[in-house]
């Protein structure tokens, strides 16, 4: 058997990691300034991480959610602590696109609705609310037979009031677009968006899978916007690697048996995982940091005439160009053994590292940055 090639894959093989240095089989390090799409939130093998789900599998590893596990409870209560959303209320399953694809189901059992706004170059995992991110759109036939999805620019207020009266159960948006390539509805938007989602009974669901736990500054981003989402998904950066996702759902919308369900969502070694990051954001004052290293990477940013703008909050990054990035991509990892992404908008260059870089650490990726450049 061999793999389903869908992934233009880099000839690199990590064999180990500890904070944003990855070393590969032939022991050359890396900086790793993306985190596998944002997931390593606190550093690779956090030694706190690391005893958190030793310490688990000493115990429990997996059971069924047909039973009773504590660690739920444990770590509902201090997310909703954590992230100021304690009236909300958690249901967790294994993915991005699990969080959202239970957001919009959700969405359509409270309303009895079927219509769904997205917004292009918003990505919502692997779901009928996803833009296509292949030069391929057939690809993006996103089989949910129960939605029909109208997609809509970032900031078309006019398309936004025509659309949302038209049988919408929900609004799915993301405060800092991440695949799409950092762009960003305005406040003034986000408020709109709220306000008419409320007058005519939808919810707005804010996706937060990869800008949420401290990634921008703040907790969730659309915290920046003074808005009350009904739903918000989360997932990747949560478990630091550890496959986690869920939903927050508003205590307004009320619990029925049977309304979702999961295999593996909420198990023991998700809870442990999703536990030691919260307490490492919090010992570690991580969402600060965030935001003051990404203050201090808009100012490197100035330095270097090439970049065109710096798009995206606290250490949810984007470096625009006045050319593709691809190029630029490999010669950082080849020539200077940095990782970093890109994103749809393929003049993007994506910077997603750990909340706990230093600034030591930005200013070698802006050294490499510019020789690579020169």
């Amino acid at each position: 058997m061999k793999l389903f090639d869908v992934y233009p894959l880099y000839n690199v093989t990590p064999v180990s990691a500890k904070g944003i240095v990855v070393t590969d089989d032939q022991g050359q390090d890396y900086l790793d300034f993306y985190g596998g799409h944002a997931v390593i939130s606190i550093g690779h093998t956090h030694p706190h991480y690391v005893k958190r789900l030793k310490d688990q599998l000493d115990n429990i590893g997996f059971y069924s959610n047909a039973v009773q596990n504590p660690l739920q409870v444990e770590l509902a209560t201090k997310l909703g602590e954590a992230s100021n959303c304690e009236d909300y209320n958690l249901f967790m399953c294994n993915s991005g696109a699990e969080a959202n694809e239970n957001a919009l189901k959700m969405a359509s059992f409270v309303t009895g609705k079927s219509k769904i706004i997205a917004f292009n170059n918003g990505f919502h995992g692997r779901t009928s609310a996803a833009v296509a991110t292949t030069d391929n759109p057939s690809i993006n036939a996103e089989i949910n037979l129960q939605h029909e999805v109208v997609f809509l620019d970032l900031n078309d207020s006019k398309g936004f009031e025509r659309e949302i009266s038209k049988n919408v159960c929900a609004v799915i948006i993301e405060s800092i677009q991440g695949v799409g390539g950092l762009d960003e509805p305005t406040t003034e938007f986000l408020q709109e968006v709220a306000s008419l989602c409320k007058e005519n009974d939808a919810l707005l669901i804010a996706d937060e899978v990869q800008s949420g736990f401290g990634r921008s500054g703040k907790f969730f981003a659309f915290q920046h916007h003074n808005i009350q989402p009904d739903i918000i998904s989360i997932a990747k950066g949560m478990g630091n690697g550890f496959p986690v996702g869920g939903i927050l759902i508003h205590e307004s919308i009320k619990a029925k048996y049977g309304m979702l369900g999961t295999t593996f969502g909420g198990n023991h070694l998700a809870c442990a995982a999703t536990m030691a990051v919260l307490e490492v954001i919090e010992k570690e004052n991580l969402i600060r940091n965030a935001k003051e290293l990404g203050e201090y990477f808009n100012e490197k940013a100035k330095e270097i005439p090439q970049v065109k703008r710096v798009k995206g909050k606290g250490l949810m990054l984007g470096l625009e160009f006045d050319f593709q990035v691809a190029d630029l991509r490999k010669k950082l990892i080849h020539e200077h053994f940095l990782f970093t992404g890109g994103a749809k908008n393929k003049t993007v260059l994506r910077i997603l590292p750990a909340l706990n870089i230093t600034k030591q650490d930005l200013d070698v990726f802006f050294t490499a940055l510019k020789t690579a450049l020169s």
